[in-house]
């Protein structure tokens, strides 16, 4: 099964294209330029590297949040309209499951962090099950630091994603040397990731209404918060 993931849930672009669990090749851009001006340039670029064509994909596989606002649209409006051009399939995947295929195989507990600023992350809990794909614990969350941290009171807890280096300093001072930091590689939203973690999704049959499916924010986006305070406001 040829599959194309692309990532677009943070300040990066990712795409990767596999053969089955095989990466062919992967691109990770961090040029700080909009998503839209990166994403299909280099998706024509991993496609020339590959000497892959569109028609010969069988599986789209994207990120759908949590994660940028803009970033996580651009990503799934582009994946669409390839779906519906190519009549393929489409799955999704979260950012954070994402992250903690990264770091396997471990049997630690992975704590998967996404930087949501103001001492917020975007956090999920993950072991790693008997078939050797991440298993969440607990529901994906927004979460204060300092509310998430004394809750991972048992044993080691490995970090990864730019939420364990954003907050470091505040890991370690509660977890002490229960706190393991994966390497800088690892921390970083992978494509590759996304298309291994997406080809397992095909196979369990959860496949997307292309037409319908959307980004997961786990958090309103600005203009929202304006506007609920603003009726919460007038109706006071």
């Amino acid at each position: 099964m040829r599959i194309l993931a692309i990532e677009c849930a943070t300040s990066t672009v990712g795409l990767a294209l596999l053969d089955g669990e095989t990466v062919r090749g992967e691109l990770y851009l961090n040029l700080g330029s909009h998503h839209a001006e990166v994403l299909l340039p280099a998706l024509e670029k991993l496609l020339a590297m590959t000497g892959v064509t569109l028609g010969s994909l069988d599986l789209l596989a994207c990120t759908v949040g949590p994660g940028s606002f803009t970033g996580l649209r651009i990503g799934v409006s582009t994946v669409k309209g390839l779906a519906l051009a190519l009549d393929r399939p489409v799955v999704g995947v979260s950012t954070l499951e994402a992250l903690a295929q990264n770091v396997l195989p471990t049997d630690r507990l992975i704590c998967s962090l996404l930087d949501a600023r103001k001492s917020q992350a975007y956090t999920g809990l993950y072991r790693m099950g008997a078939e050797g794909f991440p298993v969440g614990e607990g529901r994906e969350r927004l979460i204060g630091i300092d509310d998430l941290l004394p809750e991972l009171d048992q044993g080691e807890v490995l970090f990864v994603g730019d939420g364990a280096l954003a907050y470091a300093k505040a890991i370690k001072d509660a977890l002490g040397k229960r706190a393991i930091f994966c390497d800088s590689g690892k921390a970083r939203l992978l494509a590759s990731s996304v298309g291994v973690v997406g080809r397992r999704r095909y196979q369990e049959g959860a496949v997307l209404d292309m037409l319908t499916f959307a980004p997961r924010y786990l958090r309103p986006s600005t203009a929202e918060a304006k506007q609920a305070a603003g009726q919460t406001g007038s109706s006071d």
